[in-house]
């Protein structure tokens, strides 16, 4: 028996099978996949970084997308967002003493405009976002919810795999 195999064999936590993509969209749709990364630096200017990488966690843990968590979650780090806030994130109702009432709002946004279940956004919701961001930002802020859903689509329908993902340098 090799070395690794005994490892293998006497390590009490093996991990699952992972699973290999459907298809790599930006070989089969290259215009698409590029109108893509258009769109997302389109929706990212001007937008604060902090809370584009909250928008971008946030809606990704909705849509159960493994690979954008994966990647915007390590692209927050590197860029100096803390381990505590993002940990807290998935609770942010309950732990909303992390985040600003700017950022709280944009959290309410980006789940109501995720999760479309009633088929629209209260109008609590866009008006508390309305009280903090001017027309401008709001828009900006509504424009990075629906690029982050495009791509959860994306990532969660053509299995993207997470773990895999190195952030640039900031």
């Amino acid at each position: 028996m090799t070395t690794s195999t005994t490892a293998a064999t006497t390590n009490k936590t093996a991990y699952a099978h992972e699973h290999a993509p459907r298809l790599a969209m930006s070989e089969r749709v290259p215009e698409f996949y590029r109108a893509m990364l258009r769109l997302e630096a389109a929706a990212a200017k001007d937008v604060d970084p902090t809370l584009y990488h909250l928008i971008k966690i946030r809606a990704s843990q909705v849509n159960h997308c493994a690979f954008c968590i994966d990647m915007h979650t390590k692209d927050a780090l590197a860029e100096g967002e803390t381990v505590e806030r993002i940990v807290q994130l998935s609770a942010w109702e309950e732990s909303r003493h992390f985040y600003t009432e700017r950022e709280l709002a944009a959290l309410a946004l980006t789940e109501s405009v995720t999760v479309l279940t009633d088929g629209f956004v209260p109008d609590e919701v866009y008006a508390q976002a309305a009280a903090h961001f001017d027309e401008t930002e709001l828009a900006r802020v509504i424009a990075a919810i629906v690029t982050i859903n495009a791509w959860n689509r994306i990532g969660v329908t053509t299995r993207m795999t997470p773990g895999h993902y190195t952030p640039r340098s900031v």
